[in-house]
């Protein structure tokens, strides 16, 4: 018997998904891939804690063989040398307002020490001595690099007197002497030594063979911790610094030579022989203000000059190297440029 137009079938059981079906089987999907997402993540959280652990182990033996947090030193050395640089480079003007703030702060910072070694070091007159003599030397060359700099030293010896008068200050003359003196270590150590660095970037060209000695300390220092860590075994003065070693020097003195080869082929349009000078110059100057400053943290009981560079201790932890070879890079500039 046929149906009937307008009557209704009824439905066949077993074909097709019931709505409660359905939706179970969306459930079930959803908590499959719901699972698979929190596994995924769980191995991928343990990964990072895994490779975090690497790493933290990794810098706590480096930092237990050199003492210091060597990513963390390498982060701020990019970000400062990458400031440098753009005012190096790019306007030479920034470059004197770069070089000012380091100087004034490595100067605050050296002031702060001596102070807490027990000498009174007038530490305002410090700065604005230490600041001055930066537009000194780039404007006016040798003559206001020296005269700013005794200016300075007059003003810090005259302050320290007029301090002795007040109750507060007042000490004995031998005490004055040498808080007087330590006045003058900054200068001369500090700012004089920093200034030849202004004088060459004020210099036609100046800016390349400013960089290439900062390249030159670099590669001075990088050799001699590579070489160092992986070779040292003898010392090379282990009265005043006893993790330098001879091995270290070597290396030093190798990639600064090679350096030295490369940038005045390249960078400075000079002979191959004169990257071997430029290279053996500064990697002694480089191991010389290296071991000068350790002399003086030795000599005041301290490991960094301060904490103000996570990784690397002071400013002047870090322009130790760099100021005597400033004055050597200098005057290989008078007579090669």
């Amino acid at each position: 018997m046929t149906d009937q137009p307008g009557s209704h079938r009824p439905p066949k059981r077993g074909h097709g998904v019931s709505r409660a079906e359905f939706r179970a089987q969306v459930k079930s999907t959803r908590a499959d891939f719901e699972r698979q997402v929190q596994s995924t993540k769980a191995d991928f959280e343990r990964q990072v804690q895994a490779t975090r652990a690497s790493l933290d182990a990794t810098s706590e033996r480096i930092e237990a063989r050199t003492g210091r947090n060597l990513i963390l030193a390498v982060l701020i050395g990019l970000v400062l040398g990458g400031a440098m640089l753009v005012s190096l480079i790019f306007v030479k003007d920034l470059f004197m307002i770069f070089a000012g703030v380091i100087i004034g702060f490595t100067s605050f910072e050296l002031a702060q020490a001596l102070r807490h070694a027990g000498r009174n070091v007038p530490r305002i007159p410090v700065v604005i001595a230490a600041v001055s003599v930066v537009p000194a030397a780039f404007y006016f060359g040798p003559t206001g690099q020296w005269l700013a700099t005794l200016a300075g030293i007059l003003v810090i010896a005259l302050w320290r007197i007029a301090l002795a008068v007040l109750p507060a200050h007042r000490a004995p003359a031998r005490a004055v002497l040498g808080d007087m003196g330590a006045g003058v270590l900054i200068q001369v150590y500090v700012v004089f030594l920093a200034s030849f660095a202004v004088l060459l970037v004020a210099q036609p060209g100046g800016q390349w063979w400013t960089l290439a000695f900062l390249l030159l300390v670099i590669s001075a220092d990088t050799g001699a911790y590579v070489s160092g860590l992986n070779f040292g075994k003898h010392p090379l003065a282990p009265t005043i610094s006893p993790k330098k070693t001879w091995e270290g020097f070597l290396g030093a003195a190798l990639i600064c030579t090679m350096a030295g080869i490369l940038l005045a082929l390249f960078m400075l349009d000079q002979p191959w022989w004169f990257g071997i000078i430029f290279g053996g110059i500064i990697v002694f100057t480089a191991t010389f203000g290296d071991l000068a400053e350790s002399l003086i943290k030795r000599d005041l009981g301290i490991k960094d000059m301060s904490s103000w560079l996570p990784g690397h201790g002071g400013f002047l932890d870090r322009l130790d190297s760099i100021l005597p070879s400033a004055c050597a890079a200098y005057a290989l500039y008078l007579v090669f440029a």
